[in-house]
């Protein structure tokens, strides 16, 4: 039986669902905890309401590198190599024609 591991602690469905995306399309499995609590919003505290994301022992590693990204957003305008287009640092895809940022390194 596999092991599962906590990893995050999304403070609410919409952004558990959205990381559980994003973890699977780089093939990693993801289970949620917590989320029938959220229809007691308001009855309990805030805290008690997050969804757990978790994953197996050995898909830590990756699933943390895809949370570290997912954390520390682009904070570089770019110019799309595809079209010319300016893009906010906040854009992970070109806005005109999609697509993908250039990999910044500070």
């Amino acid at each position: 039986m596999a092991q599962w591991n906590a990893i995050y602690k999304a403070a609410n469905s919409l952004e558990a669902h959205m990381l559980k995306g994003a973890l699977e399309v780089s093939g990693i499995a993801v289970q949620l905890q917590g989320e029938a609590l959220a229809g007691a919003v308001g009855e309990l505290p805030v805290s008690a309401i997050e969804v757990t994301v978790l994953v197996q022992a050995q898909h830590l590693v990756p699933a943390k590198q895809i949370l570290l990204a997912y954390q520390q957003p682009y904070t570089h305008s770019w110019h799309c190599r595809h079209c010319g287009e300016h893009n906010d640092g906040s854009f992970e895809v070109c806005w005109q024609c999609g697509q993908e940022a250039p990999q910044f390194t500070d």
